[in-house]
């Protein structure tokens, strides 16, 4: 009798084993990593993205000994990387660095093959980063408020650059002309470098664009900046009062954070939480993330996720308003 016990208990183990259920499963969390980790950035390389991807991964490659390497997917307004993910086997092995791009597309573009708040699984917290509305120098305003009573008096007459259409430097500009109750002709550059050398030209008059890309010039006074798109002021331009100060309600800005394709161990995901965690709390990084006007977002994969819906909400609120969607 035992022995046939023992037969028909070695049989049915044998069973789950070959259908790949039972302990089995959770192996490869137990080893993770075990070779090199992709770290896809939806961007070219060089940017800001770039930059703090960079930064993370070579301190994630030392402490989890194994290569986080990053790869850049530009196009697509992100979506050609993120799909690059999504479409990868949720292993741990391919990583994401979501931003506001993802939490914009999820309303603005409807022809998504992909429902992001499905299929990307939230990692950890990144950093934000404020916008700054900038002008030309010979523009004759000095705030908010006075360009606002500028753009009333001269309907028609002025021009603001975006880096793309369905960015959350566009979406910013065309929030602002609704809050504001003015009008403006947006022209769209790809990227915001070639935008902000034509607002010093006086080519074009304003840009909402990233402090990161633009401090620098505001430091210079090669443009003047009017306000911040964040509710606080930024640490890196703290001379410049927030836009809702004299527009009420009114904030957005850009994040970054980390996802991995739906269905990726709970196990590698919270690993992968406190590592990134651990190195955004380094001081090196968090003076490297200060010098690029960007402030530190720490937190659990839920509460990542938790903003991440947040940013999802608040951009639909945005597109809806501004009547903005690709075609």
């Amino acid at each position: 009798m035992i022995g046939r016990r023992a037969f028909l208990r070695s049989v049915t183990q044998a069973g789950v084993l070959w259908l790949g259920i039972g302990p089995v499963m959770s192996a490869p969390a137990d080893s993770y990593p075990s070779h090199p980790v992709r770290w896809v950035v939806p961007y070219t390389a060089g940017g800001a993205t770039d930059v703090l991807s960079r930064l993370i991964c070579q301190r994630l490659s030392e402490r989890l000994g194994q290569p986080f390497i990053v790869e850049n997917k530009p196009g697509a307004g992100s979506n050609i990387g993120t799909q690059a993910v999504i479409s990868s086997p949720p292993d741990g092995y391919a990583l994401l660095l979501t931003s506001t791009a993802n939490a914009i597309n999820a309303s603005f573009d409807p022809s998504l093959p992909y429902d992001f708040e499905r299929d990307i699984v939230p990692v950890a917290g990144v950093a934000r980063i404020p916008l700054v509305l900038v002008v030309n120098n010979d523009l004759p305003v000095r705030s908010v408020a006075e360009f606002i009573a500028y753009a009333r008096a001269n309907p028609g007459k002025l021009s603001i650059a975006s880096s793309g259409i369905g960015t959350s430097l566009h979406l910013s500009g065309e929030l602002f002309k609704a809050m504001a109750g003015i009008q403006f002709v947006h022209v769209p550059y790809r990227g915001s470098a070639p935008g902000l050398s034509d607002v010093m030209s006086g080519q074009i008059q304003g840009m909402f664009d990233n402090v990161t890309s633009s401090f620098e010039l505001v430091r210079s006074a090669k443009i003047r900046a009017l306000g911040v798109t964040t509710q606080e002021r930024s640490e890196t331009l703290p001379e410049v009062p927030p836009i809702g100060d004299t527009l009420a309600g009114f904030e957005t800005g850009s994040f970054y954070g980390v996802g991995a394709p739906r269905g990726t161990p709970p196990e590698i995901v919270d690993l992968l939480n406190r590592e990134i965690n651990a190195a955004l709390a380094d001081p090196v990084i968090r003076q490297r993330l200060g010098e690029l006007g960007a402030v530190p977002i720490a937190g659990n994969a839920s509460q990542f996720g938790a903003m991440l819906a947040v940013e999802i909400g608040r951009w639909r609120k945005v597109v809806e308003l501004s009547g903005q969607k690709k075609e």
